[in-house]
């Protein structure tokens, strides 16, 4: 397998030629996971770069969008061949607030690190976040704000999840820029991330997988 192709194609952000690529690894019979593996670990290293600032929001968009596309096309065979999602993920902006783009972005590299995510859009209200985590079975709930008026139905979504019974099965994260971990520790909040590289780091850490 084209490893290295597929990683820069990915890292770059390069859709078409990173399906027309993951077409041809599987017209040679290639495994579907290991394609999966080779792009997840493209992933690792947009993540990284994100991190150490080498790159920004837009090129991390563009890869993880290359990642959706080229993951759509493996998703019936990695179906077929019984293979797993590392966990399943609800995300979504809190009530009242319609920011989306930093959201979408941890979706998207959660999707790209091997997850099943579940993203609700934005202005959602406490409920549906728990309605959600339970018809689909979510171990990770991850709540996002950015503006202080909408951060309190963080903690309400902690409270519902309480009354509902599921604080014991259900992790959640939080995230934004007024968001701090002064506040998630004060709403009883299991996470807090200040980008979307920490956040997957912070799930996995969560659901005690491998770093």
């Amino acid at each position: 397998m084209n490893e290295e192709s597929i990683k820069t194609a990915l890292i770059a952000g390069q859709e078409k030629e990173l399906c027309d690529l993951v077409k041809g690894e599987l017209s040679n019979e290639e495994s579907p996971k290991s394609i999966l593996d080779t792009m997840m670990a493209g992933m690792n290293i947009v993540g990284s770069r994100f991190q150490a600032k080498e790159i920004f929001i837009p090129e991390v968009l563009f890869s993880a969008r290359a990642m959706t596309s080229a993951t759509n096309i493996l998703k019936p065979l990695l179906t077929k061949s019984d293979v797993q999602p590392l966990g399943k993920v609800v995300i979504g902006t809190v009530l009242g607030d319609l920011h989306d783009i930093g959201k979408n972005v941890v979706g998207m590299m959660l999707e790209g690190a091997g997850f099943e995510v579940l993203n609700l859009g934005r202005d959602v209200a406490p409920e549906r976040f728990i309605e959600a985590a339970k018809e689909n079975g979510a171990s990770i709930i991850g709540l996002s704000s950015l503006i202080t008026t909408s951060m309190p139905q963080m903690k309400r979504t902690i409270e519902l999840l309480e009354e509902a019974g599921l604080r014991d099965q259900v992790h959640v994260i939080v995230g934004g820029a007024p968001v701090t971990q002064d506040y998630a520790n004060s709403i009883g909040a299991d996470g807090y991330a200040d980008e979307a590289t920490g956040a997957v780091q912070k799930v996995k850490e969560l659901l005690h997988l491998e770093q």
